[in-house]
């Protein structure tokens, strides 16, 4: 570590753990109001300091990353995406970027298999029957929603989420059928079907769930035309990214029936969502809290300021992506 310690800037409000970790390391910039950032504040801030650990709230597009200050050395996301950077002008302007890889696997195939469950059985409608006092009957055709155990879950992405989440289904008794950009070592398919194109995988897909990033090839991805090769009656979750999903497609499948229900944690528009989804009770949909557990909130920022130290130190940081 230099002598004098670098002055870093928290974009938002971390875990306590975390925060108490980079004050006793760096010269700290924190937010304790938890506020959100424009363009032209984070070039400002750029000025005041030689790190930046942001989170997915901030931007940094090419205009961005051109205005900012040469001083700043390293941006450590708490974040695995990194769709919010625009990494090709981040890298020609010579500021390392890292993503925060592994830590939040096990988190976030928990909120998919908790929609999965919730779109199934009609989670969202049964609470608010309950919750809002509208719960006076019962009969053998009240409430019935789609059973689980024995239907065949696919994926679209089969990283580390991906993995756990087949993991997940297994033990559900689902079948687990996937699509990846390259098959799988045979010990990490753990009897999963591999499917070499998407077309292949999405009419067998009972369950559909998405783990890919967004990118320029997956942005859009499950469009009409894609919605329409899953089977009848089928059930779309997505942890993910909001735009791999064409919304008003989506709609137009829940309208006609074609698709059962969703569970959605991420959205085209984040904060907000969709204010179309609202008015269907079997869409189940989270804030983007897929991650959001306190283990994993440590581990995240655990994970940002062990590249920042790596940095300094004059090491390659573990998990660099420009």
């Amino acid at each position: 570590m230099p002598a004098t310690k670098p002055k870093l800037w928290l974009s938002r409000k971390l875990s306590h753990n975390a925060e108490e970790r980079a004050r006793r390391d760096y010269d700290c910039i924190l937010n304790p109001e938890d506020g959100t950032w424009t363009g032209d504040e984070i070039v400002a801030m750029s000025h005041e300091v030689d790190a930046i650990l942001p989170c997915h709230s901030e931007i940094f597009s090419a205009d961005v990353v051109a205005a900012m200050s040469d001083r700043v050395k390293i941006i450590a996301n708490h974040s695995v995406g990194t769709d919010h950077c625009d990494l090709a002008a981040l890298k020609q302007k010579g500021i390392v970027v890292t993503n925060t890889p592994d830590v939040l696997s096990d988190a976030t195939a928990e909120i998919a298999m908790l929609l999965l469950l919730g779109a199934a059985r009609r989670a969202a409608e049964g609470d608010a029957l309950v919750r809002d006092g509208e719960w006076s009957s019962w009969s053998p055709s009240f409430m019935v929603g789609t059973q689980v155990t024995g239907k065949t879950a696919g994926i679209i992405g089969m990283g580390r989420v991906g993995q756990v989440m087949a993991e997940r289904c297994r033990g559900f008794g689902m079948a687990v059928h996937y699509h990846n950009r390259t098959r799988l070592p045979e010990h990490l398919e753990m009897g999963a079907t591999y499917h070499e194109t998407i077309d292949s995988l999405l009419p067998v897909s009972q369950f559909l769930s998405l783990h890919c990033p967004a990118t320029p090839d997956t942005t859009g991805i499950m469009n009409a035309e894609r919605i329409a090769q899953l089977p009848e009656g089928a059930i779309l979750v997505n942890t993910a990214r909001g735009a791999l999903v064409i919304e008003d497609d989506l709609l137009a499948a829940i309208d006609s029936g074609h698709i059962a229900a969703a569970g959605l944690d991420c959205f085209a528009v984040e904060p907000g969502g969709n204010p179309a989804f609202a008015a269907h009770k079997n869409i189940f949909m989270l804030p983007h809290i897929g991650s959001a557990t306190r283990e994993t909130r440590d581990a995240m920022g655990f994970r940002a300021l062990d590249n920042i130290d790596a940095y300094f130190r004059g090491e390659e940081p573990g998990d660099r992506v420009a």
